[in-house]
């Protein structure tokens, strides 16, 4: 069943190929597809789920990916809209972080001066319910944290400073997961900005790499697949001296890891299956390093075995080998894995991977799992938009999303 005008891909895919003046024919020629694909793109019925495939699109269409993708995306219904209303105000805080970070002169606080432990403590909670994949607790806390953050970096001094410059960056970081998966890419990179200012101020190589990967991760959401190799080589090669040795510092070895993870997507969605694989083999033996039980949850990635796992379904899906990319690494227990965040995002590519295998009602099992613990994440995502199955699981989502509001 397709989907409904308002909402597939198919739909812009159509506008962009217009306003090129491009034929069917033609752009089906620059992408290595029929007539008939396209055709069955634009009517809903077939399903655009590969970004390598999407930005080749937008490519030759002249259109920004994020357009194409249909972000930002908002439920119509069940309180739908939450997180959404906040980021006004959130993008007036990260906007007076970067000028105070830049050492602006004249600005006056505009937060209220909490204790260090209280700032820490909701921190915390803000990215435990960025792992819980509840994006619309996370946008709620943001706004009057990273206000309060900045009033404690212009009043501060010493020791007390460079907390308040660790917690900006942290809340920062949870940040730009939150507004790149809500829609927002421009104002993800802001937040990735405003982060790399703190670590920069800070000079800890590790908090750097950490920024490094949230950078890659703004980038990607942009199809910027070149600045975000570059971006995570220049970090791996400052992790190196502290990864390698034998007394290597886990928190480093990790970061390599997740680092590695991030040129693996780069270069699958490049269509460097070859490269991809690699990186995922390099990620794997960090995580072998670190042991089974190791999940970073302190620096965001949830580095470990399983979330090696997660991308290396990506992968498979992007390159068109999906049922490698489900089977790459072995032992790897998904449902162990600390993060909502991260096992939804392993569920919505294991359904891709599925419907490519041809196993469409496995892919639709697998979403309404999914859309039942975490359904704004699920939802805003477009890559489980774009599944012509999700119409199926569409109601099922919307009422999860009001029993979740709700809670």
């Amino acid at each position: 069943m397709p989907l409904s005008s308002d909402e597939h891909i198919g739909t812009r895919v159509q506008i962009a190929r217009n306003a090129a003046g491009l034929t069917q024919v033609e752009l089906a020629g620059f992408i290595g597809r029929t007539e008939s694909w396209v055709a069955n793109v634009e009517r809903g019925r077939q399903p655009l789920d590969r970004y390598s495939v999407i930005t080749a699109i937008a490519e030759r269409c002249d259109v920004d990916v994020v357009w194409l993708l249909g972000q930002p995306y908002r439920l119509q219904r069940g309180g739908g809209n939450l997180a959404h209303a906040h980021i006004p105000a959130l993008r007036t805080g990260l906007r007076r972080a970067g000028l105070i970070l830049s050492g602006h002169p004249g600005l006056a606080p505009s937060g209220v001066r909490s204790a260090l432990g209280d700032m820490t403590a909701r921190a915390r909670k803000a990215n435990t319910a960025r792992q819980a994949a509840n994006l619309p607790a996370v946008a709620s806390l943001l706004p009057s944290l990273i206000e309060d953050l900045n009033t404690a970096v212009l009043v501060s001094e010493g020791r007390a400073r460079e907390d308040a410059l660790r917690l900006l960056a942290d809340a920062a970081r949870t940040a730009r997961m939150c507004l790149n998966q809500l829609g927002y890419p421009d104002l993800a990179w802001s937040a990735a900005e405003v982060a790399a200012g703190a670590a920069t101020k800070l000079g800890d190589p590790v908090v750097r790499a950490a920024v490094a990967w949230d950078r890659c991760g703004a980038l990607l959401h942009q199809a910027s697949l070149g600045e975000a190799i570059a971006v995570a080589e220049a970090a791996l090669r400052d992790l190196e001296p502290l990864a390698s040795d034998s007394a290597a510092d886990r928190p480093a070895v990790s970061l390599r890891g997740a680092l590695h993870l991030r040129c693996s997507i780069a270069h699958a969605r490049g269509g460097r299956s070859d490269d991809a694989w690699a990186r995922i083999t390099a990620a794997l033996e960090d995580s072998e390093r670190l042991g089974p039980e190791w999940y970073d949850l302190d620096r965001h990635t949830v580095f470990g075995r399983g979330t090696v796992a997660v991308h290396a379904a990506e992968v498979g899906v992007e390159v068109d080998q999906p049922d490698t990319g489900l089977g790459r690494v072995t032992e790897a227990n998904i449902a162990e894995i600390p993060s909502r965040e991260r096992r939804t995002h392993y569920a919505i590519d294991e359904a891709r991977a599925l419907h490519r295998m041809g196993k469409s009602p496995s892919a639709v099992t697998k979403l309404k799992a999914a859309a039942q613990g975490a359904p704004y994440y699920l939802y805003s995502d477009p890559m489980a938009r774009a599944l012509g199955s999700v119409v199926k699981c569409h109601a099922h989502i919307r009422s999860d999303a009001r029993v979740t509001a709700a809670s």
